[in-house]
């Protein structure tokens, strides 16, 4: 065979052309039909099926062009076409036109698809959001509040009840992703739901609706399974029969969903959802306390609903002494009254361990038993390596636990495990997306790591999940711009903020940091008088005395008669309350920077180093930078320059240390700030990545 005829050949029969024109073309309508079939919801199988069809029709292409030529009277084959007839030459040219046209429109689609990329606002929200919806499992479920068709009112907490038991059970099922308590509750029973809508903030393929009414002996529980993507029913079930049936009945429904989502429970995942009671009573007591445990933030008094938490378990166990959940979540109600300084105390201390123990003794394979002790151990007795153990074996049976999940990345957190923390709280998030405490933890991972890129990112999408944040999260993005040192940002995203919108205090507490930094404590001070409370939230969340605020204002306004007064009246408080709390090291080293402001400098010293004793980086690398921080401020104002820049240049290489923003503005530190070191020390934290935003947004 005469290779060098055969090209010719394929040459003159137009073939490269065909080819080249057909590979054009091809790319051309590919790109169209990725990005215009979703936009009327075709399905992703067509596109497949339209490149199919594309990579089939080449090599046909190329077969009919060797064997058929395109003449004035028609097609007509090759053979039958005198070569002095032909007119190859002038359809070549045709062809090479067409490519060149179809080329360029497709450079041209590209080009503007890079440009929109490159200078859309939210280009980051965009990709994040595209990420999540590509990545949404198949297995993935979202159980919504039940309705309650009971006539009694009261059976409101039955019903809420039995939807978190089934989503409990569920949740111990591996191959599922089941979206977690607090984030599903504002899908309220009764409200308009946007399926879809709802399927794509929570990042779920399904979601589980239902009812529940309850008459005397007998309920009946309705629930049916939803495709969140097509807004199609799946599978319903009613579950008619004696009050006495409502555990079985919880445990069918986990498993009939579990079965329509093809999952599959091991024998340790069906062990783990047999009901708990067999006392109806102490179930109903259980539900309720349960159900204070997990709102009582949206309460009034903190300490008085989580002790009538502890009473209503108290009487659940009376009536049955096995009820291991029931004092596991006596445990939880401990221990949030000790870690919240409720009542920090060693008895209560002492309670909350005694209940995980018992807890373990009925259940030691109980996950919830684990992750109960793990609390202890982590806000009781700071033992991070046995609650980290406990929290692995309580991630066997509850591998869907966004508190397990969340709980191990706080302790990653104080162990200075960056990474950890981040990889751990991140899958807290995708499983507890609307839960506030969860994104202002991660938020915090990213902060410490002055990652404030990052930290933006994640209220960005924080509000995909949970539209109603926008306040919040404007707030915080002032927040991090003060920490980057962009004044004019954070006054723009405080001013976005409607008027009184304040919750617990921080809009007030970085409104007067803004005032602070921009060197206009009158300012500062009308802020503090708006705020008609006793305490002001402080560093990492403590309430301080509004007269330690005071005193700062008045410091930075060089008014010394006034600082000494408040700062004198701040101390009594916080000395009155070390009383009780003689090793709490935040309220040490704030005693130590009010008598550095009094001048009181040995005092001021060894309260700010026992401080730093108590709760050393190397133990805490959340708290321990904040403590160090303030003994650093402790030493600028009693004149120790050197010991201040000695403790500011371990900081500027340390998670959670001080920000660039509170070093270069803050009033406070210009005793240190004529020190070349200082400076030196400033430049070097200077954020690379500058932001800016638009009208706050």
């Amino acid at each position: 065979m005469n290779w060098r005829k055969f090209l010719a050949e394929l040459q003159r029969r137009n073939v490269y052309r065909v080819a080249v024109t057909y590979a054009v073309v091809s790319w051309l309508l590919i790109q169209i039909t990725t990005q215009v079939f979703p936009f009327f919801e075709i399905p992703s199988w067509a596109v497949r099926a339209v490149i199919f069809l594309l990579v089939l029709g080449f090599p046909v292409a190329l077969i009919l062009a060797w064997a058929f030529e395109l003449t004035p009277e028609g097609i007509k084959r090759t053979e039958e076409v005198p070569p002095h007839e032909s007119i190859r030459h002038h359809t070549g040219r045709k062809l090479l036109a067409m490519a060149a046209v179809t080329a360029s429109v497709a450079v041209a689609m590209l080009l503007v698809q890079l440009a929109r990329q490159a200078w859309a606002p939210g280009k980051e929200d965009a990709s994040v959001s595209m990420t999540r919806t590509q990545s949404i499992p198949e297995k993935s479920i979202a159980v919504l509040p039940f309705s309650n068709l009971s006539a009694e009112g009261e059976n409101v907490f039955f019903t809420d009840g039995i939807q978190d038991e089934i989503l409990a059970n569920l949740a111990k099922v591996a191959q599922l992703k089941v979206i977690s308590r607090s984030s599903v509750n504002v899908y309220k029973a009764g409200a308009p739901r946007n399926v879809r809508e709802i399927g794509r903030q929570l990042g779920v393929a399904h979601l589980l609706e239902g009812s529940v009414q309850r008459t005397k002996n007998r309920v009946r529980v309705t629930a049916q399974l939803i495709d969140a993507r097509t807004d199609e029913h799946q599978w319903a079930e009613h579950y008619d029969r004696e009050l006495a049936d409502i555990f079985a009945i919880q445990s069918e429904i986990a498993q009939a969903i579990a079965d329509q989502l093809q999952a599959k429970l091991s024998p340790t995942e069906k062990a783990a959802i047999k009901q708990s009671t067999t006392d109806l009573d102490a179930f109903d007591l259980y539900l309720r306390a349960k159900e204070l445990i997990q709102t009582y933030y949206d309460t009034p008094n903190w300490k008085e609903t989580l002790l009538k938490a502890v009473r209503l378990l108290d009487e659940a166990i009376a009536r049955d002494a096995n009820f291991a959940l029931a004092y596991c979540w006596r445990t939880t109600a401990h221990d949030h009254l000790y870690w919240l300084r409720l009542d920090r105390t060693p008895a209560r201390l002492e309670m909350a361990q005694a209940s995980a123990e018992r807890a373990l003794a009925l259940g030691p394979d109980l996950g919830e038993a684990h992750l109960a002790q793990a609390l202890v151990y982590y806000h009781g007795k700071r033992d991070y390596a046995r609650a980290l153990a406990e929290l692995a074996l309580a991630n066997r049976t509850l591998p869907n636990s966004a508190e397990v999940y969340s709980l191990a990345g706080y302790i990653a957190r104080r162990q200075g495990g960056w990474d950890d923390a981040l990889k751990n709280l991140e899958r807290a998030f995708e499983l507890d997306p609307r839960n506030p405490r969860i994104v202002n933890n991660l938020s915090g991972v990213y902060d410490y790591m002055r990652r404030y890129d990052d930290e933006e990112a994640l209220f960005d999408r924080a509000a995909v999940a949970n539209p109603s944040t926008r306040n919040y999260s404007q707030l915080i993005h002032a927040q991090i711009e003060l920490a980057k040192g962009d004044l004019a940002a954070a006054r723009s995203f405080l001013n976005s903020l409607p008027a009184g919108y304040n919750p617990d205090g921080p809009t007030t507490w970085t409104r007067i940091h803004l005032a602070l930094y921009e060197r206009d404590p009158e300012m500062a001070a009308t802020v503090l008088a708006s705020w008609q409370k006793e305490e002001l939230v402080g560093n990492l969340g403590v309430l301080l005395p509004v007269t330690y605020w005071q005193g700062v204002i008045a410091r930075a306004r060089g008014d010394a008669a006034k600082t000494i007064e408040a700062f004198t009246r701040a101390r009594a408080t916080v000395a009155a309350r070390l009383v009780e709390q003689p090793d709490d090291p935040m309220l040490l080293v704030t005693l130590g920077l009010l008598d550095a402001g009094l001048s009181h400098k040995e005092e001021a010293l060894r309260e700010g180093r026992r401080a730093v004793e108590l709760r050393p980086v190397s133990e805490d690398a959340v708290e321990g930078p904040e403590v160090l921080g303030s003994l650093a401020l402790i030493y600028a104002w009693t004149g120790e320059i050197n010991s201040a820049i000695e403790q500011l240049l371990f900081l500027a290489k340390t998670p959670g240390g001080l920000s660039y923003g509170r070093l270069k503005y803050d009033p406070a530190w210009d005793a240190v700030r004529g020190d070349p070191r200082f400076a030196e020390i400033v430049k070097r934290l200077e954020p690379r990545s500058q932001k800016k935003p638009v009208n706050g947004k």
